[in-house]
């Protein structure tokens, strides 16, 4: 399985790193190594971060399921809460793992990192889309079923920024 997945990162991979150059050269900019890592980089933060949303999901509905029976009006509240507390913990385990991994000598104090992972989440997640859904919806009528998806834009790379140098940032 391990094997497949290396294959299956190194065609992702390549197929990132030539769109990238091929914008890159349309801009007639310079595409350095570095830049080209760190796209990578937020490339598999991307990845963790659609696991992330199916997982989240599937808790989801999972929950809802579950009190079903109990016939409860806070169902969808105890869903929220509890796919957010699993999900984040699946993200930071592969985000620790995969994306933000540490050089040689780098030291990390893992809780203080998954706490941060958290308010980083916690952040975009719950006050930021709160407050972008807000303007699209209730002050330019977009859509709400749209609205999140406008959110993404611009949660997705604040979340990026927080996660790299401020949660998982080395000590």
């Amino acid at each position: 399985m391990k094997q497949i997945l290396e294959k299956l990162w190194m065609v992702i991979e390549k197929m990132a790193l030539w769109c990238l150059r091929l914008l890159f050269k349309l801009l007639k900019k310079e595409l350095t190594s570095e830049g080209e890592e760190a796209f990578l980089q937020f490339v598999k933060f991307g990845m963790v971060g659609v696991t992330n949303s199916v997982l989240s999901y599937l808790i989801n509905i999972a929950v809802l399921l579950a009190l079903k029976p109990a016939n409860v009006r806070w169902d969808y509240i105890a869903g929220n809460v509890i796919s957010f507390l699993l999900s984040v913990l699946w993200s930071f385990y592969w985000n620790n793992k995969y994306v933000f991994t540490k050089n040689e000598g780098e030291t990390r104090n893992l809780w203080r990192a998954l706490l941060r992972a958290y308010a980083s989440y916690g952040f975009t997640g719950l006050i930021l889309n709160n407050i972008l859904s807000f303007i699209w919806i209730d002050l330019f009528g977009i859509s709400k079923y749209v609205a999140p998806m406008i959110n993404l834009i611009v949660s997705v790379p604040i979340n990026f920024i927080m996660n790299k140098f401020w949660a998982f940032k080395a000590e």
